[in-house]
């Protein structure tokens, strides 16, 4: 990052109401993630796309029915203001991923910083960093999805919108739908430049009278209406 560049804010991730996060992704599975990156943060991120030298691939969605549209997925070590954001946000989300493994009756327990999560991914192979930046134009979208990557899934994730709606492209509303026996909903997330979502990976539990069932989300784009959209994308969990 150039030196115009701010690490995370301690104080913006503070100042998040994380009692109401957590409501909003046990109520809906997503949850408002307001100002995790500056204008020019954003404006950083999107001016690195071209830089190919900061990635370990690049992904042609058409090319794997995913959709229209391209990602890379950065190599490590990631740009700082993302190792950070990264670090900072695993630690904030981890005991809510306990939470929900408990209430469903899942063993798994995640350790409460990124680096022990990590190790146990990169000792099952997952070695190969998630973090990604997306790039759509006029006409592109990405299908309903899930990012499992192999044997070690975070249950939680987060996009960060870097382009301003209505001003550098229009449509593009980040999508969920949730899969329950007695309906199928979805959700749109309105977000505006620098703000991020924290959603569900695959699964969370929904309380009912009798029981706590596995309810699965998927994520997705609508198409993109006009102009350029780019967005980060930080999984916590790494690839084979």
């Amino acid at each position: 990052m150039t030196s115009r560049s701010r690490g995370v804010s301690a104080t913006t991730l503070h100042e998040q109401d994380w009692l109401d996060i957590e409501q909003s992704l046990s109520a809906n599975g997503n949850a408002l993630l307001p100002g995790l990156l500056t204008p020019e943060q954003c404006d950083e991120l999107i001016a690195m796309y071209p830089q190919d030298k900061r990635y370990r691939t690049r992904i042609v969605m058409a090319r794997h029915g995913f959709g229209l549209g391209e990602y890379k997925y950065f190599n490590y070590p990631l740009p700082g203001i993302l190792s950070q954001l990264r670090a900072a946000l695993y630690a904030r989300l981890a005991p809510i991923g306990n939470r929900w493994n408990q209430s469903m009756g899942i063993d798994i327990r995640y350790p409460a910083q990124l680096e022990g999560f990590l190790d146990r991914c990169h000792a099952a192979g997952q070695t190969r960093p998630t973090p990604l930046i997306l790039k759509y134009v006029e006409g592109d979208y990405n299908c309903l999805h899930q990012d499992l990557y192999g044997e070690h899934v975070f249950p939680l994730q987060v996009a960060i919108l870097l382009a301003k709606p209505g001003e550098d492209f229009t449509g593009g509303e980040f999508v969920m739908t949730e899969n329950a026996p007695s309906q199928q909903r979805a959700d749109v997330v309105p977000l505006r430049q620098g703000d991020g979502v924290v959603f569900t990976v695959n699964q969370r539990p929904v309380e009912t009278k009798r029981s706590t069932r596995r309810v699965a989300m998927r994520h997705g784009v609508s198409r993109v209406r006009s102009g350029n959209r780019h967005t980060i994308g930080l999984i916590f969990h790494d690839s084979k």
